[in-house]
């Protein structure tokens, strides 16, 4: 895969400002003249290699040119002890030529000298009159001189000298010279280096800080970009498709902000594991040519070690006495290859750096190296981790030590906080210990591989857990114990409860309650818990029984957790209008759980109490109640289990109900936080659909709705208020019906959320209705027949739960039926009468304003106004309008408010007069109306008015476009810029 290039300047905007201030370009207070006639300044660019000098210095150019300035630059190359002297004034002299040649030969005919920095004549005699002064060298310093000054005569100058630290003794002699002496015109000199070459003994680095102390040269350094400039360089390389935060957070730690290795990273395939591209290792290799085979074993070493390495274990793996280590440390950090660390450790200077000198080591020598760490710290002499230790055993091919050490790691990270950690940690020991002929007694295998399912769910990685789960299901003995099968399938079933998935884990759960029926109490009463969970999807009468079961059994031997987890599923099974006490019960429930140390249990409460709320409109509780889920998952390392994950999306919906979109937005930025997939893409669909709302463009993300039915449904309402924005009824349908598609095998037929998407789908074949044809709108109606129907089955199913209850399903019930009236009323197919219309109109906005979501209330009004206005009620429809156009005004709703500021202008009508031609409001919608091949009829039933009344407005039209037809009213209409384009 090639490297990607980025042509966009990123992060860079402060050092690019600093040097056009620096330097007299477009200088603060002054005009392009006033620059101009500035004195000279030099600056010293100095960053490491990479980091984006050439191409901060690339913008600097374009600038400067745009502003006037004749930009001149020269390179340095590095060719050792055969450099050309003075090469890069050779490439400059050698532009001027070009491209000046009469101030060329002006100067060289007073300096003779100057003929000698000809590209193509070096060090050769050119006549007899410089023959005497062919060794002075203060006669080319004086001519390079003069040809700076005799150019800038015509303009500001700005010459660039690139990569000094390459430079010959005469380069750097020649710089120290126009640094010190003044030119008489506006010249400016940058000169780049790179400082992580300049080690102690390199020539450049008393030259540099002697410069830097010339009155009038200014030194800047290049630092690293900073992690979010590293995102945004990323994402400028991806546009056209979205990165995941895994793939963005490796190359960030990895590339250590540098832009050359952030490109390289980007274009490799990470397919391959993320290795260095070559490119890039030989460019990094290059730094050790230089060092002594003491300093060289001693850097390969500290590669085995990892991204940092204690002095102490260094000490004990090479072997060498303080003496030898620390003048090898010492080469080590003055050739900038390493770096001092946190006390007394050390790390390589670029982490990149580190990853290719172990690359570039044999396979032998990397056993050998990892066994002596491994001894080194099983031994005891030196302090060290768990995870340590299993990493250079399992590198050192010691599967044991390594599947032992991996063990106590991951419980180490469990306790602390770090699910992940510790799932990956249990897989590794899981893996080594299936490679090995007999695992010790000492280690229980169906345990460990429920410790790691339940790391990898409580690090929100649930489809993880159930993969290892199942596969270690499907290897176990047939004579393995009904109490070790029992607990594997009970974890199996709990986790496909909290996951998108096209199996019913209810028969999963049954089994294990069989297979656990003289199994201690804890195991029963999880099990029994379990299976009422399965069962309240369906039958919630034996829900209830196998729940009070459970519970029964738990509260008789103490279980307080599963007592709470089975407490919280009968609440959830209640079907009564007490809402406060529903309410308490959530509470009780999360609080005893709390009290007794119980996460899970607590963390499940809590969400559906938040959900309790939110159903019901209650946004601030809900809000208050999703924070303290979020932060409780951060307080016990718990931030991407299933309900802090899922809090925060919840968080932010609310957010987005109220109105407060850049809030919404934010609390579903998962920048440096690493996230499952399923959780980022689902963030990343709703920040789509916060997008869009706003006219920004999106991103399709259709390749990731299969994972999870939210990701679906956020994700494809995005495409669908697109389409409506477009005015695309056909791909409303197609969005539709590859959503339902997605969703139908993760659900059920009819999911509750398919409703809103109906109203929609109908909302935007009603708009559409206004400009079609007859065929066109005849064809529309089966469509909008099979989303009536599919809406209609929907809210039958939901009849009888609480949910259909709330005020978000009755708003959105009240607005399919004004969506149908409305594209009846403007399809003129069985159209209803005004009054009901409008009553249906002011009842949906009556339930939306119940239900609260902000910008829904606006689209709403700005229905309800065309209505109105269309209906006669201008007073009423400029009202209701002005109310959505200030919602639209503060949400930054882009599209919305373009669509209520036409409505309420002439801009969406014919223009009332154009070349003398005057036209009335009523006959521009008329005319409009007569241009889309409309009916007498159909135009009065549309607008409400008789058809008599059309048929006069039709021919005062005709009258005034001095018509003689209808179609000639249009064509000329058209012609005029009387109707819209």
């Amino acid at each position: 895969m090639p490297t990607v290039r980025s042509t966009d300047l990123v992060g860079r905007d402060a050092e690019l400002g600093d040097l056009i201030t620096r330097l007299g370009i477009r200088a603060p207070g002054r005009d392009t003249a006033q620059s101009q006639t500035s004195s000279g300044h030099a600056v010293l660019l100095a960053g490491d290699a990479g980091v984006g000098k050439t191409r901060l210095l690339t913008e600097l150019r374009d600038v400067a040119v745009d502003d006037g300035w004749l930009v001149l630059a020269g390179h340095c190359l590095d060719l050792a002890d055969g450099s050309l002297p003075y090469l890069p004034f050779s490439e400059i002299l050698g532009r001027v030529l070009t491209d000046r040649p009469e101030v060329a030969a002006s100067v060289m005919d007073r300096h003779p000298t100057l003929a000698r920095l000809q590209p193509g004549r070096r060090l050769r005699a050119v006549d007899d009159r410089d023959e005497d002064q062919s060794l002075d060298q203060g006669n080319i310093f004086t001519a390079v001189h003069d040809l700076l000054e005799s150019l800038a005569q015509g303009g500001p100058l700005l010459v660039v000298v690139e990569d000094t630290h390459w430079a010959d003794q005469s380069t750097r002699d020649m710089l120290s010279f126009l640094f010190s002496r003044r030119f008489a015109g506006p010249v400016s000199l940058v000169v780049s280096y790179r400082s992580d070459d300049l080690h102690r003994r390199h020539p450049l680095r008393p030259q540099v800080a002697e410069w830097a102390r010339l009155r009038g040269v200014d030194r800047i350094q290049v630092e690293p970009l900073s992690d979010p400039d590293v995102r945004q360089l990323i994402h400028t390389m991806h546009a056209m498709s979205p990165v995941t935060e895994a793939t963005i957070a490796e190359i960030v730690d990895r590339a250590d902000g540098n832009a050359f290795f952030v490109e390289e990273l980007v274009g490799a395939t990470w397919a391959t594991g993320g290795q260095i591209p070559a490119e890039l290792a030989d460019v990094l290799l290059v730094r050790l040519d230089g060092l002594d085979p003491r300093t060289l074993e001693v850097v390969r070493v500290a590669s085995v070690a990892g991204r940092q390495v204690s002095h102490e274990l260094l000490a004990a793996v090479t072997g060498l006495d303080y003496t030898e280590l620390e003048g090898a440390l010492r080469t080590a950090v003055e050739s900038n290859v390493l770096v001092q660390a946190r006390g007394s450790s050390y790390a390589f200077r670029h982490a990149l750096l580190g990853e290719a000198v172990y690359d570039d080591l044999l396979p032998g020598e990397r056993a050998r190296l990892h066994t002596a760490f491994m001894t080194a710290l099983q031994t005891g002499r030196v302090a060290g981790t768990a995870a340590e230790l299993a990493l250079h055993a399992r590198r050192a091919g010691d599967r044991l030590t390594a599947a032992a050490a991996s063990i106590e790691a991951g419980n180490r990270a469990f306790a602390v906080g770090g699910p992940n950690e510790a799932a990956m940690q249990f897989l590794e020991a899981l893996d080594l210990l299936a490679a090995v002929p007999e695992v010790p007694d000492d280690i229980d295998v169906h345990a460990l591989v429920r410790r790691c399912a339940e790391a990898f769910v409580a690090s929100g990685r649930v489809s993880k857990a159930i993969k290892v789960l199942r596969n270690h299901l499907a290897t176990m003995p047939a004579d393995t114990s009904q109490v070790d099968r029992g607990q594997v399938l009970t974890s199996i079933a709990a986790a496909l409860l909290l996951t998108d998935t096209t199996e019913d884990p209810e028969a999963l759960a049954a089994e294990a309650v069989e297979l656990l029926a003289d199994a201690s109490p804890k195991l029963l009463a999880r099990a029994l818990g379990v299976h009422a969970q399965c069962l309240g999807r369906r039958n919630e009468e034996r829900a209830r029984a196998v729940a009070m079961e459970g519970l029964a059994l738990a509260e008789r031997h103490s279980l307080t957790g599963i007592a709470v987890e089975i407490s919280t599923t009968l609440i959830s099974l209640e079907d009564t209008p007490d809402l406060d006490r529903l309410r308490t019960a959530w509470l009780g429930a999360a609080e005893r759980a709390r009290a007794e140390g119980h996460v899970e249990p607590e963390l499940r409460a809590r969400y559906y109490l938040g959900r309790f709320q939110h159903d019901r409109g209650d946004f601030a509780s809900a809000m208050e109640a999703y924070d303290e889920v979020i932060r409780r998952g951060e307080e016990v390392g718990q931030r991407w289990a299933p309900f802090p994950a899922e809090a925060r999306w919840m968080k932010a919906n609310v957010l987005a109900d109220l109105g407060r979109l850049d809030e919404a937005y934010a609390t579903l930025d998962v920048s440096g936080l690493k996230p499952p997939l399923v959780y980022e893409w689902l963030y990343f669909a709703h920040q789509l659909y916060v997008n869009v709302l706003r006219g920004r463009s999106i991103t399709s993300v259709r390749d990731y709705w299969s994972r999870d039915g939210l990701i679906a449904i956020v994700a494809g309402s995005a495409e669908l208020v697109r389409a409506e924005q477009d005015g695309d009824p056909a791909r409303a349908v197609e969005v539709y019906d590859h959503l339902v598609a997605t969703v139908r095998p993760l659900w059920h037929e009819w999911f509750q959320a398919r409703l809103r998407l109906t109203v929609i789908v109908i909302g935007i074949h009603a708009t559409a209705a206004a400009h079609q044809s007859a065929g066109e709108r005849e064809a529309s109606a089966h469509v909008v027949h099979r989303m009536l129907t599919d809406a209609e089955r929907v809210i039958d199913f939901h009849a009888e739960y609480e949910a259909a209850r709330g005020p978000e399903h009755q708003a959105w019930a009240a607005r399919l039926r004004a969506e149908e009236l409305r594209w009846r009323w403007l399809s003129q197919l069985d159209p209803p009468d005004a009054a009901e219309l409008v009553a249906a109109w002011r009842a949906t906005e009556e339930a939306f304003v119940s239900y609260g979501n902000v910008f829904e209330i606006a689209r709403v009004r700005a229905r309800c106004a065309e209505v109105l206005r269309a209906t006669g009620d201008v007073a009423g429809a400029r009202a209701v309008a002005d109310q959505a156009r200030e919602a639209a005004r503060q949400l930054g709703a882009a599209p919305l408010l373009a669509e209520l500021t036409a409505l309420g202008s002439s801009a969406t009508h014919p223009r009332s007069h154009t070349d003398g031609v005057r036209l009335t409001p009523r006959e521009g919608e008329i005319l409009a109306l007569v241009a889309e091949g409309r009916t007498n009829g159909e135009i009065g039933k549309q607008l409400f008015i008789s058809t008599k009344t059309v048929s006069v407005h039709v021919s005062n039209v005709l009258g005034k476009l001095d018509a003689g037809s209808r179609t000639e009213a249009a064509a000329i209409a058209r012609r005029r810029g009387l109707l819209p384009t």
